[in-house]
């Protein structure tokens, strides 16, 4: 079993479940090193003080907030200790809302909570209670000194905690534009339809690919024996001569043919679904 990232209880009530927090999610795209173009040898970035030029050392380093430009307030290892908060080992559940009351944006990362021995029951039951009630928990835990808002819900079998930002991390719609619906025609809007329709799917994870990420190690792998990449090539028509909106959804439709009637495997009936996420995630709980 990996090894897990953090250690403690999830709290809720006066109940307290033995977990362990285990990353739900893998990084796959290749990593790259900075190197020297003349000899390829990889190159060190060096702290160097931009009044004197010089380079510092890292116990000559200090913290500072920069509130306008050019200045600065400096923080102490006893100012960042007096306001961190009681670094405890539970994850505590403050309340249960509607599994699909949370707006999409405040969702960030989500982790694995597995149940450590002695806390398989209550685990188990408070995934069975949620998923039946269909709420979620709402929670505050520290992690690597930094306090965190989270949602914690059962996918399946498990129970996924997920990171969530904090309502003043999100930028206000209201600062930014938006186009009205004032200028959409009542037959631009049904072949819009139609072909949402016909493009219509189950989700189905497994099918979309990092198309980047493959061609990107094909280029590697290639030039490792010395020999030209066979690369994926984006195949989807770009029609510059089509500018009129109706025209392309016609287009599109004669394209998407009968897409709609093929669809994926459906979730097993022994699973209720709870709430379906635009971030592509169909989500479960076990019924």
């Amino acid at each position: 079993m990996a090894r897990a990232i953090w250690s403690g209880s999830l709290s809720f009530g006066l109940v307290n479940i033995p977990v362990e927090v285990h990353t739900a999610v893998r990084e796959h795209r290749p990593h790259f090193r900075m190197l020297h173009a003349k000899d390829h040898s990889p190159i060190n970035f060096e702290r160097v003080c931009q009044k004197d030029g010089k380079k510092v050392a890292w116990e000559d380093l200090v913290k500072g907030y920069e509130y306008e430009k050019g200045r600065f307030v400096v923080l102490t290892k006893e100012d960042f200790a007096a306001a961190a908060l009681e670094k405890t080992k539970r994850i505590d559940v403050l309340d249960f809302v509607e599994a699909d009351a949370i707006d999409d944006r405040f969702f960030d990362k989500p982790y694995y909570l597995t149940a450590r021995k002695g806390g398989e029951t209550a685990y188990a039951l408070l995934r069975q209670a949620m998923g039946e009630v269909g709420r979620i928990g709402i929670a505050k835990f520290i992690l690597r000194e930094t306090q965190h808002l989270a949602a914690v819900e059962g996918i399946g079998d498990a129970l996924v905690l997920s990171t969530l930002r904090f309502a003043d991390e999100l930028v206000e719609p209201s600062s930014l534009d938006f186009p009205t619906a004032r200028n959409i025609k009542k037959a631009e809007l049904d072949m819009a339809k139609m072909l949402v329709k016909n493009l219509a799917s189950d989700w189905d994870p497994s099918k979309y690919e990092d198309e980047y990420k493959e061609n990107l190690m094909r280029v590697i792998k290639a030039k490792m024996k010395g020999r030209e990449p066979k690369l994926v090539v984006d195949e989807r028509p770009r029609d510059a001569k089509v500018i009129d909106l109706m025209e392309r959804l016609r287009q599109s439709l004669d394209q998407s043919g009968g897409r709609g009637a093929r669809k994926t495997a459906r979730t097993p009936a022994s699973r209720k679904t709870v709430r379906a996420r635009k971030q592509g995630r169909k989500r479960h709980a076990a019924a």
